[in-house]
């Protein structure tokens, strides 16, 4: 297989390496976002450049394995990145779409505009029939550029790519098929849309929110013993689901996965209040509904030696604005178990309107129970 030079009507060129680009290489490899999403050496040095644009891309080319192209702005002949296909199978008629992006050429949409122009490409003149898109599960950018050129995520595929130090990591899979392709990206996740609002949140999480008396945080190992003292007390253990035998080690596991997963998947968004001295003073998180993209689930919890202080009101009412301004929110749902005036008197407070109670509507340790249900517009807000 030939290679081949493809220039898009907004100012790319893409064409095959020569040896004169290895140093420009060099330096985009040191970027970190390129080393911690791709599988480039690291460290990434001068001889990996030369033999990866003298070597390894000519051969793939000759073999038909692979179809590598630097991106290339049309006027400057600067490097912006690199885009091509990847576990190219001619036979059998499909390939991967691979790219990463210069650290100097970010947010001009590099990876979707270039990974277009391949992806028309691979139908159109190599007849594909099928083409995927892989990323490590947090690759909340690569994700977006992907979904704008039409590919469709299905779900996360689990221990799917090679990690890096070895072993597997969860991964994203899309597919594109012929006639898919999205000249104009859509709405959902268009510049400006809520998908790339939503991905762009996912892919920065905020250090510190501030909450009035509170600030909230992501969780850390010192609030271990107060995660446990605060999921042991009496009251959350009657109104949530928490085990009965709470302690350490599921005090770790919320700290290292219950929140920090949500935020890799970009499934919810969730923190630790703190008080004036940084203590634990609760957690308040939403869950997206998988079904219905601006709609959230909104939950909360008080560690007992703050309750009465307004640290809960402040918290949920900051992480509702947050979900609004920043996860493009439509709608937020409360729910609790019938009964659980404190968590109401909360809701109510932050401006969620209780619609009535659903049957049997929450789960708890096997059983279910019946629940009320509220919900928050970002009008409820002044938004």
């Amino acid at each position: 297989m030939e290679p081949i030079e493809l220039t898009t009507g907004d100012g790319l060129v893409l064409r095959a390496w020569h040896a004169e680009d290895a140093e420009r290489v060099f330096q985009a490899c040191q970027d970190p976002l390129i080393q911690r999403w791709t599988m480039v050496p690291v460290p990434y040095l001068r001889e990996h450049a030369a033999d990866f644009v003298r070597v390894l891309s000519p051969a793939s080319w000759a073999a038909e394995t692979a179809a590598p192209l630097g991106v290339f702005d049309a006027r400057t002949g600067d490097l912006l990145g690199s885009a091509g296909l990847v576990a190219l199978d001619r036979a059998e008629r499909h390939a991967e779409l691979g790219t990463w992006v210069a650290p100097w050429a970010r947010g001009r949409r590099v990876a979707e505009r270039a990974g277009r122009a391949v992806a028309h490409w691979a139908f159109e003149v190599l007849r594909l029939r099928r083409l995927v898109w892989r990323a490590e599960v947090g690759n909340h950018a690569s994700r977006l550029a992907a979904e704008r050129i039409g590919f469709t995520f299905d779900g996360v595929v689990r221990a799917g790519l090679p990690a890096r130090g070895g072993g597997f990591t969860d991964g994203w899979l899309g597919v594109l098929l012929p006639g898919e392709v999205c000249d104009t990206p859509p709405a959902w996740v268009a510049p400006g849309g809520p998908g790339a609002l939503r991905a762009q949140a996912f892919s920065h999480p905020p250090e510190r929110l501030p909450a009035g008396p509170v600030t909230l945080r992501p969780a850390r190992e010192s609030d271990l013993d107060d995660i446990v003292a605060t999921f042991r007390d009496p009251d959350t253990v009657e109104w949530t689901s928490v085990p009965h035998d709470y302690g350490p080690e599921h005090a770790h596991d919320f700290i290292q996965h219950r929140y920090p997963d949500g935020w890799l998947r970009g499934t919810g968004a969730g923190f630790v209040l703190a008080d004036a001295d940084d203590r634990f003073a609760g957690t308040a998180d939403l869950r997206i509904s998988p079904t219905d993209p601006v709609t959230a689930e909104i939950g909360y919890t008080s560690a007992p030696w703050v309750r009465g202080k307004g640290y809960m009101i402040a918290g949920a009412r900051a992480i509702c604005h947050y979900g609004f301004d920043r996860l493009a929110l439509g709608r937020i749902v409360w729910r609790a178990h019938v009964g659980n005036d404190g968590s109401r008197r909360v809701a109510e407070r932050v401006g969620f309107v209780v619609e009535g109670v659903q049957r049997e509507s929450c789960e708890q340790r096997g059983a279910r129970v019946d629940g009320w249900v509220a919900t928050l517009l970002a009008k409820d807000l002044g938004r």
